[in-house]
């Protein structure tokens, strides 16, 4: 192990771009499917006949399909037919539609917890269902929702290592490469990638449980 080595500034630089891949594709994959999700679970949850019924297949589809094929086939297969986008946006691509998927469930949960009570109070005073839905039950439901939606942020932070299947510039690639330059940097360059990864998810995990005991 050559940890001096390893630590050097270009070394790290190098794997700090590397990082700084993987927090750009987290962050527009988050954004995106906290509003695909929150889309997806609304419709589900309005039980809008054949919508909700088509939604709900495709849904189960994609939550059934490893992320690893997800953007396998994005990055891999789709070229092959014609359809061609940049790693990075195949990769922001892939996690959003399974993360989107992932989160309408949990919009969908939320939803549904909302107490009738509420819900019927709001109707009585006049208001439209839609009105209802919006000025209601969706406020009401994002606050429930908010620690299990952190923690599923917290796996997709996570899960933007399997891009690099698509030779994805993200840190794990870059840990990899740099590791391929020297055996004596492996151990070293795994364990700068390990508190890298820690310190984002740990701190997000303080704050999915200061959200849950506010639940309380």
């Amino acid at each position: 192990m050559d940890f001096v080595g390893t630590y050097t500034w270009p070394n790290l630089r190098y794997l700090l771009t590397g990082f700084w891949i993987t927090l750009q594709v987290a962050g527009l994959s988050i954004v995106f499917s906290f509003i695909l999700g929150t889309v997806l679970g609304t419709v589900r949850y309005a039980k809008i006949r054949v919508l909700s019924r088509v939604l709900a297949v495709l849904i189960d589809l994609i939550r059934c399909l490893p992320l690893l094929l997800i953007i396998f086939f994005i990055g891999i297969i789709l070229p092959q037919t014609g359809i061609r986008l940049p790693v990075f946006w195949a990769a922001v691509l892939g996690l959003t539609l399974f993360e989107g998927a992932m989160i309408s469930e949990i919009v969908r949960s939320g939803l549904v917890s909302v107490d009738k009570g509420q819900i019927e109070a709001a109707r009585a005073s006049g208001l439209s269902y839609m009105q209802t839905l919006r000025h209601v039950i969706l406020p009401l439901a994002l606050r429930r929702m908010s620690p299990p939606m952190v923690s599923q942020f917290i796996s997709l932070i996570k899960d933007t290592s399997l891009a690099i299947i698509i030779a994805l510039p993200e840190l794990m690639r870059h840990v990899k490469i740099l590791s391929g330059s020297n055996h004596n940097f492996v151990i070293p360059a795994l364990i700068l990638a390990s508190a890298l990864y820690f310190t984002l998810n740990y701190t997000l995990s303080i704050i999915a449980r200061r959200l849950e005991a506010r639940q309380i």
